[in-house]
This record gives structure tokens, sequence and C-alpha cells, in this order.
């Protein structure tokens, strides 16, 4: 079998690569990779390197997190997989050990071994790659494994609004429709929400919130946006904010949006510092960071299979792998032009 994989050059340059077929161990899967979805991380590497650059310079870096596929061969240790069976890849390994793992908060494990990041930078851009058992999910026939890779970024917004309780009735305000808030709309709507306003400054992107769900959308250039945001939740704000465009001015968006004893959610990865006014929000507002997810592959993969959760509603751009150079510039010089994005690595397997 021959295997490669997509290489970080340099900031702006990807390279194929040809690597060995390696050998799953005792509690792994060897899988082929099908389809891998383009997270707004992978274009943050792209362009600029990892989010957290690796210590020594001459580190490989590859790119991609978001992967479904086949199981090829299983570790003699595993039972619960076979040859042949359908995946989506949970592409965080927590030691399991510390004293997060141990509570159930194994999403902010410090040692966690991530693809496509720290500590190993080895991305799920390949044909081939070996994966602890434990750590991937069968996938129901019925769903394709395009479905099946962007099970990662759906599941980012189902534990988002899981974060906010019982959400029926409630009023929220998404900042940022792209794939996250696009899929955390779906679930608020899912989940019995009153008013879902959606804020981002492309319409495509508006529209289509409008479409799965959202009550409302706002440009968020528009110097009323807080007033006209306020006029449909409410005159002291939304019970519930989500950030996920990860910026500043969302950021500071935001804390003028929720309401007092309400909940302001940082779902985005915000790369600059953001200065709080905390005199605005000292009636028992909540900020909370969210991170990743934990917990909740099983439980999106059946909000996908029953029909729920449309992930191929907001799937409108699909990419060759051989031309992965092309992809990655489509992605990060066209990002108005289309919503979520998949690569290609294995079109024959469905």
């Amino acid at each position: 079998m021959d295997n490669t994989v997509a290489v970080l050059e340099k900031p702006g340059k990807m390279v194929i690569k040809s690597i060995p077929v390696v050998e799953p161990k005792n509690d792994e899967l060897l899988i082929k990779i099908a389809q891998v979805s383009i997270c707004g991380s992978d274009m943050h590497g792209f362009q600029f390197g990892p989010y957290l650059p690796p210590k020594d310079p001459n580190t490989i870096v590859e790119l991609g997190h978001e992967a479904a596929g086949i199981v090829i061969k299983v570790g003699s240790n595993v039972k619960n997989f076979k040859e042949g069976d359908r995946v989506a890849v949970e592409p965080g390994i927590p030691c399991g050990k510390c004293e997060f793992c141990r509570t159930g908060h194994y999403n902010v494990c410090p040692n966690v071994d991530f693809l496509a990041t720290a500590p190993n930078y080895k991305g799920a851009l390949t044909n081939y790659i070996t994966h602890p058992a434990e750590w991937t999910h069968h996938l129901p026939d019925s769903m394709s494994l395009v479905e099946g890779a962007l099970v990662e970024p759906a599941s980012v917004g189902v534990h988002a609004i899981e974060a906010g309780g019982n959400v029926v009735g409630k009023s929220i305000v998404i900042l940022g429709s792209g794939a996250v808030g696009l899929f955390a709309t779906m679930v608020a709507r899912l989940s019995g929400a009153n008013k879902i306003v959606v804020v981002d400054v492309l319409e495509n992107r508006l529209k289509k919130a409008r479409e799965v769900g959202a009550t409302a959308t706002f440009d968020g250039r528009d110097k009323d946006i807080v007033e006209k945001v306020k006029k449909i939740v409410g005159p002291y704000g939304a019970d519930l904010v989500y950030e996920t465009a990860g910026a500043v001015p969302t950021a500071k968006l935001g804390l003028q949006l929720v309401k007092w004893t309400g909940t302001f959610f940082i779902v985005g990865t915000i790369p600059d510092e953001v200065s709080v006014d905390f005199l605005k929000i000292n009636r028992e507002v909540t900020v909370r960071t969210l991170f990743r997810y934990c917990n909740d592959y099983e439980k999106t993969i059946n909000l996908i299979e029953s029909g729920k959760l449309n992930v191929l509603g907001i799937t409108d751009k699909y990419f060759d792998y051989k031309n992965i150079q092309e992809a990655f510039d489509f992605a990060v010089n066209h990002k108005s032009d289309f919503l979520k994005g998949v690569i290609t690595v294995d079109g024959s397997l469905k």
C-alpha cells in the first residue's frame, strides 16, 4: 500500500510527501482516510503556521483533523471493530490519567495528542493513519463518509449549546456563522430556543443561518447592531451569547449583548487579547470559555443519522487531495464564496 501525507512545508505552501504505512499497535486501528473537512484552524495553520508553534523548528507539521474513513486493519487487543468498518475519527487522544481526564473533562487534558497540533503535529490529510480504537467511532450505514468527517465540527456546536443547559424558551445570540456558528444555530433550534439571532459580515452565511433556524440575522458592521439585536431578544440582551468567530470585535460585541445574569460563551479561538469593561457587566454575568467537545461524538452521530442535523446542508465546496495546494489557496482567499469545504482523499470509499 502506498501512503502519502500533506505537509505544511512553510506558511502558504503545502506539499504531498510519501511516507510508510505504519502497523497499528495493539489498541489501534489502521484507517484508510476518505474525507477530511477543512477547519478554520487548518486555514490559519496554512497561512501563518499552527496556533501552537512547534518548539523544534524542524518539526514536520501536517494538517487536517476532521476525518472519516474505512478500517483496514485492527490491533490485536481491539474487539469492537473489524476490517471494513466505516468510522469517524475523534482527533484528540487524552492521557486518561490527569485530574481533568479523571473528572470527565478529557477535552482540556494538558497532555492531549490532538491531530495536526502539539505535540506531534500528525495530520489526517493522508491515505492511511493509525488511531486508537477508543477514540474512533462507528458510522451507521445510512451516513456518508462526508457526514462522518463533519461529526467533528458539528460536535463543537452540540457541546456549545449543551453548555447553556436547558435552552427551551431562551434567547440566544450567535456571533459568527461559519460552520460552528451554523451548527450551533441548528442545535439551538432543535433544543427549543425561542429567539436565535445570528450576526456575521457575510451575507451568504447569514442567508444560510436563516435557512437553518435563525430567527433574525444582522450584519455585524451595522453601527446600530446592539440596539437592533436587543429589539429582538429584549432590552437587557440575550440569555446566552456565543462567540464563534474567534475575533476581538465579536468578543467585545458579545459583552454588550449578554443579559444581566446571562452567560457569554467564548467558543472561537481568539488569538489576541480582549479588554473587558467589567463595570458594564457587573450584573452577575458569566463569561465562560468552551473548548472543543467532550463525550459529544456519539450524540452528534445520532443527530446526523436521524436527519435532525443536516451537516451536508452547509457543505458546498469539495476539493481533491492531489490538488492540496490549490484547495488551501482557494479556502483562505475565497472565504466569502463557500461555507464549508471538504477534501476528498479517496472518493471510491462511500
